[in-house]
């Protein structure tokens, strides 16, 4: 057995193919293969194709709209069932106290985060394609309209002046100035929901990967430490104004410190001690993830024994604990947004919509690797966007898919979207039916849920070290991200970080990698000289590789890599040429000066052993010229490079634009110039028929210069070069 092993891998260690072709060019290679017919479509007739409806591609349209028409009717109750009823349950007791705590964050009533909590949820349910995350209220979001909540609706304004037909409700609940925070809030919501549903709709899915992880992770770091420092008031008992735009986190923390002596000591032990018993659950569910059946709900637990105490101890009137408040029962009626806060709030609304399907998106692609299942990014848009402009008619603030919460709902066994309608059904259940019994809530043990919460993100500090071993470009987007969402406040501060991400696409491909490849002995495999000490160059062939497109932004400096790395610079040479033939000229002329001399030099002479000795070297050119005779004046020799062949491995060139087919061309003219015949080798179709396009064939540059493969064209380079010297030898 053993024996038959090792035979086996004998075998696999001597494998080899033999192939015996021509040598291919473009050329030839064009000249053999026949093109399929293809009939190019007008205008009219691609409009007319799209507009045009079957029965099988408006059920195919209808189920990519509506996802649940697919797999509701193959759901399988027997085995998903219970794992969904299971899930929807953990799912929504975490959803109840974060939507709570999160409304905090987002400036509104602690109601409004229930009702995040709930719509958003259920339309997720119809529209979305993941199975597994949880659409909800989220830190760095809710973060985020609080930030535009508060910047439009500072905590000095009483009045700002908004038209509302829903004034009595806001006299009867809230104080003017929350409601003027909702009405911001929801129209934020309704804006960022319809830009979300335009890019869907538009199929700009692909906006998510301008959002490297790097990027994202930097950001979400950074809102991890604004959402912390925004709840160091509740957790404390103090009481600071909401500060939000450029150094809001310092102005927070300096509000915050300046009135440390205010502490609420009740409140910051109630916090403290809520921290704890957080930290413990997590820790525990953590340890034991696979023995517990379902984790430990520590934050709904928390919110309970919470509410007891405060009701039971009296917070509020004996110690001045700040609690959740009026929390009125059932649902309110829909209401139309305030539409003439669009323009001060549409740049705040993009970067929600943009960073909201960023989070959505990838924790999507996440479970979706995991369990075997695709999701669509376009309808993933379709659908955050139906559920941030729907819910905003319902004052639901904008939400998008929670980190925590989808863990639980995976990890609880979750099948499908029934765990979110069921975690929302429950959230229902609150509003409509026991809200009013967290009214004695402490604000300062959601201020600790939050905190808590926020674990994960601090985590990502280590992204620092890792991006120091890894990649050091990497590891400054996640720096700038960081800091520039830190002090510029998080709108700006993305802004910043992908601008400079984009900047660090465009520093790459104009300092790219350039290698000088060499073949591996007796293959026609061809490598980097400089990695691998048994790669050798082949005589007169220098063959130049770059990792990157050939464009107007790095034309210049593929030109001078070229140059340096081949050790040929056709400019330089021709110089010296030039230089040498004038030399030579200035030599030439000494020369028949001096036989001019040596003329007059006969005429007056009467020695004859003198006249014998200037006719014989007339005669022979034999004068010397500063020390050296005619002859060897005579005999030139031009600066010339023991390369005669240059090949270009454009494996890596995605594209090439008109000024790269320019510097093309004229790297072919100037190396043509000093005798080195330029080739093209790995050239993709796309990249051809570019070339094509910009009229880069003619009759000096010829598609005989463009090889198949770079062994092709070595042994094409090689061919030419036997023929050359052959020539030459003959003549």
């Amino acid at each position: 057995m053993e024996h038959t092993q090792e035979h086996e891998a004998c075998l696999e260690q001597t494998q080899k193919y033999c192939v015996e072709r021509p040598i291919y060019n473009q050329e030839i290679l064009q000249g053999q293969l026949r093109r399929r017919e293809r009939t190019p479509q007008t205008l009219r007739q691609k409009i007319a194709h799209s507009c045009r409806c079957s029965s099988k591609k408006a059920k195919s349209h209808l189920y990519s709209f509506l996802p649940i028409l697919k797999w509701l009717p193959r759901y399988p109750v027997k085995e998903y069932l219970l794992g969904d009823i299971i899930s929807g349950i953990s799912t929504g007791v975490m959803q109840l106290p974060q939507g709570l705590a999160y409304a905090l964050l987002a400036a509104v009533p602690p109601v409004f985060g229930l009702y995040s909590s709930f719509y958003p949820v259920f339309l997720y349910t119809f529209f979305g394609t993941s199975k597994h995350i949880s659409i909800g209220t989220f830190a760095v979001i809710s973060m985020m309209v609080g930030g535009v909540a508060v910047r439009q609706v500072p905590d000095e304004v009483i009045s700002v002046g908004y038209n509302s037909t829903n004034t009595t409700y806001a006299s009867e609940y809230y104080s003017d100035r929350d409601f003027k925070r909702v009405q911001v809030a929801v129209t934020l919501a309704l804006l960022s929901g319809i830009i979300q549903l335009c890019l869907g709709l538009l199929r700009f899915g692909f906006v998510a990967i301008y959002l490297t992880e790097p990027l994202v992770r930097g950001f979400t770091t950074a809102a991890a430490v604004h959402v912390f420092t925004s709840q160091l008031k509740y957790l404390l008992g103090v009481k600071t104004s909401r500060y939000s735009g450029p150094l809001s986190v310092v102005y927070s923390l300096v509000a915050v410190f300046s009135k440390i002596t205010t502490t609420n000591v009740a409140a910051l032990i109630v916090g403290l001690t809520c921290i704890v018993l957080l930290l413990i659950g997590k820790e525990i569910n953590l340890r034991y993830k696979k023995k517990l059946p379902v984790p430990i709900p520590m934050e709904i637990i928390v919110v309970i024994i919470g509410t007891g105490v405060s009701a039971g101890m009296n917070l509020t009137e004996s110690y001045g604990v700040d609690v959740v408040g009026n929390i009125p029962q059932g649902l309110r009626a829909p209401a139309v947004p305030e539409i003439q806060l669009i323009p001060a709030i549409f740049v705040d609304a993009i970067a929600i919509a943009i960073v909201g399907f960023s989070m959505a998106v990838s924790m999507a692609k996440i479970f979706a690797l995991k369990h075997g299942y695709t999701i669509d990014g376009n309808q993933e848009l379709i659908a955050l966007g139906i559920c941030n402009s729907v819910g905003s008619f319902f004052q639901s603030f904008s939400v998008t898919c929670s980190m925590s919460r989808s863990l639980v709902q995976e990890s609880t066994g979750g099948k499908t979207q029934i765990a979110g309608a069921l975690s929302s059904i429950m959230v229902l259940l609150v509003i409509v039916a026991i809200g009013y019994l967290f009214e004695p809530l402490p604000q300062t043990v959601l201020a600790a849920i939050v905190m808590v919460n926020l674990k994960g993100m601090f985590k990502q500090f280590g992204d620092i070290a890792h991006f120091w071993k890894t990649s050091k470009i990497e590891l400054a987007i996640w720096v700038v991200a960081f800091v520039a969402s830190l002090f510029l406040g998080l709108d700006y501060g993305l802004l910043t970080a992908v601008t400079f991400a984009m900047i660090t696409v465009i520093y790459r491909t104009q300092r790219p990698q350039y290698r000088i490849l060499g073949q591996i002995p007796d293959t026609d495999i061809y490598c980097d000289v400089e990695e691998y000490e048994e790669v050798k160059e082949c005589p007169g062939i220098k063959i130049f590789q770059a990792n990157a497109s050939l464009y107007f932004a790095n034309s210049e400096s593929y030109t001078s890599a070229l140059k340096k790395k081949t050790g040929v610079d056709p400019c330089a040479i021709l110089a010296a040429r030039r230089k040498a033939q004038k030399k030579h000229a200035r030599e030439i002329k000494k020369a028949n000066e001096l036989k001019k001399k040596a003329v007059l030099k006969l005429v007056n002479s009467s020695s004859n052993d003198v006249e014998g000795s200037v006719k014989h070297e007339i005669a022979n050119d034999e004068l010397p010229v500063n020390g050296k005779s005619l002859d060897e004046l005579e005999h030139f020799v031009e600066p010339k490079t023991n390369i005669h062949s240059l090949i270009l491995d454009f494996t890596p060139v995605n594209f090439v634009d008109s000024v790269g087919a320019k510097t093309l061309k004229s790297i072919i003219k100037e190396y043509k110039e000093v005798s080195v015949r330029v080739c093209i080798a790995s050239c993709s179709g796309p990249v051809m028929n570019e070339l094509t396009r910009l009229n880069f064939f003619d009759n000096t540059v010829t598609r005989e210069l463009l090889f198949h493969s770079i062994h092709d064209a070595v042994l094409a380079c090689q061919v030419k070069d036997r023929s050359a010297s052959q020539t030459a030898s003959d003549l």
